[in-house]
């Protein structure tokens, strides 16, 4: 079985549809969520999102509640990171139900979807522990990153 390349993944219109989720999402949390897609990683899957999430500024936000949904395509491997303002507040486990429906997706090869439902899942978590407030800013560009 061939490998899908991260780039390669999503078409152009099922990037929209992925970047039309996070817009979604984040209206109603001061909250902001990412996306990150690697090829492949050799080290612990937790690690690599820790690894990407420092790496692509993410704990830059007032109340520190960025959010990076993780996924490595050759490893079949994902993770949610939340930042340390959310981990204060949450049990262990947070986001469990986030990775499920993500594999769920991804197992029937409904990528985009899966993306999308997660995105929502980590919007509606954020909403109820970050509400949106009338000075939110856009405080993380919305967008897909590859590894």
């Amino acid at each position: 079985m061939s490998v899908i390349a991260a780039q390669d993944l999503l078409s152009e219109a099922e990037r929209e549809r992925v970047l039309q989720a996070i817009h979604k999402a984040e209206e109603r949390t001061s909250g902001e969520v990412r996306v990150h897609l690697d090829d492949t990683i050799t080290d612990n899957v937790l690690d690599h999102a820790a690894f990407v999430f420092e790496e692509l500024g993410m704990f830059r936000t007032r109340d520190r509640n960025g959010v990076l949904i993780y996924v490595s395509l050759a490893d079949r491997q994902a993770a949610v990171i939340g930042d340390a303002g959310i981990n204060a507040r949450v049990p262990e486990g947070f986001w469990d139900d986030v990775l499920a429906l993500l594999r769920e997706d991804f197992s029937h090869g409904r990528f985009a979807d899966g993306l999308c439902k997660a995105i929502g899942q980590v919007g509606e978590k954020l909403h109820t522990l970050f509400p949106y407030q009338r000075d939110d800013r856009n405080e993380l560009p919305n967008d897909i990153s590859f590894g």
